[in-house]
């Protein structure tokens, strides 16, 4: 399930080439969760390995996860 919920969120990911010719991650209603790398798939994968140890923090401090409300299916 949390494969499934980071999976939704990256698909709101914004990848940017930045000034110093790096690449620049993030995605809107993660506040704090970014990356910068000398590719755009580096930085997407920084990027997912940024927002899963967010979420795994915020789990751990039991602090509700206040990024987008994404509805991800249970399997059955």
């Amino acid at each position: 399930m949390l494969a499934d919920y980071i999976d939704k969120a990256m698909q709101h990911a914004h990848i940017e080439q930045i000034e110093d010719g790096t690449y620049y991650g993030s995605i809107p209603d993660f506040q704090g969760v970014w990356s910068n790398a000398e590719s755009e798939e580096a930085s997407r994968q920084e990027l997912r390995e940024v927002l899963e140890g967010w979420i795994l923090l915020q789990i751990a401090d039991h602090t509700p996860l206040d990024g987008m409300s994404l509805e991800v299916g249970r399997a059955v």
